[in-house]
């Protein structure tokens, strides 16, 4: 078992902390440990939130340049596969997900940023994806991500520079949600997600995907996948439970069982 990074739990939110001193980089031992805490997450029916967070000082600071350094076209080519994967494991947690950035947030720390669903970040965070000064592009999601959530021209800015943004740049520019001062980004990022740990879970996870699918296609698509998720949820218990309650005491007032 890995102690690159470790899983928290606590009234129903897990803080998937990176604890690889001394900048959190990502080298391959921490990605598949991102992927299996994911996965972990994913699975267990006590979280309902995950905040992935870096620490005090840092969120991460990139992958691990003389991991890569080392690396053949072929190594790469068979080991990007399992690289987006481990980023991917996190974007398809089936609940909310907000990453609490203080310090760096570059290269790879940047894109597992972009895979949670929210972000809050510390009045001294620098984000950016500066691959290109390495003589490479992102390859971790950043090169789709990131246009899909500031834009294209943004997205290319950043990229094509290489350069970083600051806290309040970013928030100008959409690439994080909130921003606070850095001793209350943890905290900050809890009371974000603390309001989904007593809502239905079904429907939360439906709406994530009916969302994060949907950007991917056509509306008409789109409003399948909308439709089919909607119908699904009418067989879940809390869907009873919440009209029920609607009906009898009026709107807000259910107390969901997640399932």
């Amino acid at each position: 078992m890995s102690d690159l990074a470790v899983l928290e739990v606590e009234d129903g939110i897990a803080v998937l902390r990176l604890t690889r001193p001394p900048m959190n980089a990502l080298d391959t031992e921490l990605q598949e440990t991102i992927r299996r805490l994911a996965r972990e997450a994913t699975s267990r029916a006590d979280i309902k939130a995950v905040i992935v967070h870096g620490g005090e000082k840092v969120f991460a600071a990139g992958a691990d340049v003389k991991e890569m350094a080392d690396m053949s076209y072929t190594d790469m080519v068979d080991r990007s596969r399992e690289l987006q994967a481990c980023f991917t494991a996190v974007a398809d947690i089936p609940k909310p997900t907000v990453a609490a950035i203080t310090g760096y947030a570059l290269g790879g720390g940047c894109e597992l940023a972009l895979t949670c669903d929210f972000r809050v970040a510390g009045r001294t965070a620098k984000l950016g994806q500066p691959e290109v000064l390495l003589g490479l592009i992102p390859g971790a999601g950043g090169t789709q991500r990131l246009p899909r959530l500031i834009g294209p021209a943004k997205a290319k800015d950043l990229i094509f520079s290489g350069r970083f943004v600051n806290a309040e740049e970013a928030l100008a520019i959409g690439l994080v949600d909130r921003v606070v001062e850095p001793e209350e980004v943890l905290e900050a990022a809890k009371e974000l997600v603390r309001p989904y740990t007593g809502a239905a879970s079904y429907a939360i996870r439906a709406a994530k995907e009916a969302i994060d699918k949907g950007l991917e296609v056509d509306l008409a698509t789109g409003l399948e996948i909308e439709r089919l998720q909607f119908s699904g949820l009418f067989a879940t218990k809390d869907r009873t439970i919440g009209m029920a309650s609607f009906i009898e005491s009026g709107p807000g007032k259910a107390t969901f069982e997640g399932a």
